[in-house]
């Protein structure tokens, strides 16, 4: 693909790192988005944000403003000389930001989900060259979130990036979406020089979690931020709990620490040099000693065959999976990681024995 990166989009963004974009989750009153803008953009905000129209899961809720609130949020802009984005859902969504000329768009992840809607405000947006931000959908699913980029790629828009909001899982403690940092970063992998900005907000649900998350996705070498902020947050009519002061954002943005992702000191590329090859060598043993593993279940899968024995065996599977855990914690090992690995070296062997127990069959149908 050929992506836009962020700095050349043209919209004085230039050099900006790591990007912030703020402002309320929801544009209440002109007031409000004056003074929140204003507030974001005195503390070192890059971008201006804030929802216009707001997709609720009950219909009783605040669904925002809707059109009347765009003219405040341009307004915004023109007093700070900020670019300013706004969340859209549908061909009217965009046909309405379109005519308030609006810098910048963001797809929510309710819309990713929807292959339909994606394609609809696609179609819309074609021809227009109008930057997009594309956050993940809320299940934990890579390919739908690579859809949707797709989608929009292919409709010509190539001023394109993600954003990262966590997903939705029964379990997300103490988040209110879990991050799952695995999945962005393997989107970074599999579309080189696509760009991913987080959104700490509505991973963490509450504001005392942001600046760590906030931190993390830094360390993580992600391009940028967006964090809520609220003039008034405790009173704000949405998502109260998770919105800063724009003095709160100031207090986040001034306390994080900017690391380099790229290394120019010949003596700290000599040690770590040095401590990659050990890594690579610890590497080569790990998968050595995988491949013995599985050459060793083959071998059981053949001795189940001859003898008729199933392949799962309960019992056997609840021992290693107890021994090894307690080994993985021995070795400061985290449950977690123990867990999923032994459940992908299980899942594994499953399938190698699979294969050993359907050989004959296969054959057989070969010879038919």
């Amino acid at each position: 693909m050929d992506i836009i990166p962020i700095h050349q989009w043209g919209l004085s963004i230039e050099g900006k790192w790591p990007l912030v974009i703020s402002g309320p989750c929801s544009a209440e009153t002109e007031e409000q988005v004056m003074a929140s803008c204003e507030g974001v953009a005195n503390q070192g905000a890059h971008i201006l944000r804030a929802g216009i129209w707001k997709p609720r899961t009950r219909p009783n809720s605040f669904e925002g403003v809707g059109k009347p609130a765009l003219p405040w949020i341009v307004e915004a802009g023109r007093r700070t000389g900020l670019p300013v984005m706004v969340e859209v859902a549908n061909a009217s969504h965009v046909e309405a930001a379109l005519k308030y000329d609006i810098d910048i768009f963001w797809i929510g992840a309710r819309t990713t989900v929807n292959p339909f809607a994606v394609q609809e405000v696609a179609d819309a947006l074609w021809g227009t060259d109008k930057p997009l931000f594309i956050k993940n959908p809320i299940n934990p699913d890579l390919e739908l979130w690579i859809g949707a980029i797709e989608r929009f790629y292919n409709a010509g828009l190539k001023k394109l990036a993600g954003i990262h909001r966590g997903f939705s899982l029964s379990n997300s403690a103490p988040y209110r979406n879990r991050p799952k940092w695995e999945i962005p970063i393997e989107l970074k992998r599999r579309l080189p020089g696509f760009q991913v900005i987080c959104d700490p907000s509505h991973i963490c649900g509450k504001r005392e979690l942001l600046a760590e998350v906030a931190q993390q996705a830094l360390d993580l070498d992600f391009e940028g931020l967006m964090l809520e902020a609220h003039i008034d947050p405790l009173n704000a009519w949405s998502d109260a709990a998770q919105q800063v002061t724009p003095d709160g954002l100031g207090k986040i943005l001034k306390n994080l620490i900017k690391r380099d992702h790229t290394i120019s000191d010949p003596e700290v590329v000599a040690s770590l040099e040095n401590l990659r090859e050990k890594i690579d060598e610890a590497d080569a043993q790990i998968m050595k000693a995988l491949a013995l593993r599985m050459q060793i279940a083959r071998k059981i899968g053949y001795y189940k065959k001859e003898n008729n024995i199933g392949i799962l065996q309960m019992k056997r599977w609840m021992e290693i999976f107890s021994t090894r855990k307690a080994m993985a914690k021995k070795g400061q090992l985290s449950d977690t990681f123990a867990e999923t690995f032994l459940q992908a070296v299980h899942k594994e062997s499953i399938k190698q024995q699979t294969e050993v127990m359907n050989e004959e069959n296969a054959s057989l149908k070969e010879k038919e």
